[in-house]
């Protein structure tokens, strides 16, 4: 392929990235993505199935700034405000389509967006919960987005949180890889503990799944 062609069909990625931002996505949506996390993915996907069976491991909350797009996230450097178009490229089919669904609320929770926006970007520049604990100050990616929203609703959950199993269901036994995650970071594994996952949080009953077009 000449590097003229190689130019083309980046130009025509974006511009097709430009236009689902501007004809589809709405403030307040949440997006799903499917990315590769390896054996830690595994493992959440053999307790947890997202919607219509499709798999997720991150989730985002998205906002508009003036005529910009950003998305807030709980990443490994922590509660951060991403560009859209970044947030979109970080993983993509193979034909460069962006690995994502839209959750977007119900007409009757849409008044809670804005107030969410708002208490969503209080944590900017918190940590990552690497131990997944509701009790400290710090928010892995479903956790932010859930309390976001519990804050806008008076303090009532939105999302429901569950018991977080880390075991293998077909053994009854820990996953290795998070035997060895919570072994070196010293925690006791937080089995049965409430929380939440982006494919467990894609069946809400208060959101509506979109495929991008």
């Amino acid at each position: 392929m000449t590097r003229l062609s190689n130019t083309f069909l980046i130009l025509l990625f974006f511009v097709s990235i430009s236009c689902i931002t501007k004809e589809q996505f709405q403030e307040g949506d949440i997006l799903f993505q499917n990315g590769d996390c390896g054996d830690f993915c595994d493992a959440i996907r053999k307790v947890t199935h997202g919607y219509q069976g499709k798999e997720f491991s991150h989730n985002g909350l998205l906002m508009k700034e003036a005529d910009d797009w950003f998305v807030l996230e709980a990443i490994g450097k922590g509660v951060s405000k991403t560009p859209l178009q970044d947030f979109l490229n970080r993983h993509v089919d193979n034909e460069g389509n962006p690995k994502i669904m839209i959750g977007r609320l119900k007409p009757e929770y849409r008044n809670l967006i804005p107030e969410a926006i708002e208490e969503a970007q209080k944590h900017l520049g918190k940590p990552y919960d690497w131990v997944f604990d509701f009790e400290n100050d710090a928010f892995y990616c479903s956790e932010l987005i859930h309390f976001a929203f519990k804050d806008a609703n008076n303090g009532k959950d939105l999302f429901s949180p569950q018991p977080m199993t880390y075991n293998d269901p077909d053994t009854g036994e820990l996953f290795p890889i998070w035997d060895k995650y919570f072994s070196e970071l010293g925690h006791e594994v937080p089995e049965g503990k409430p929380g939440l996952n982006p494919g467990g949080m894609s069946l809400e009953p208060v959101l509506v799944m979109q495929e991008i077009r």
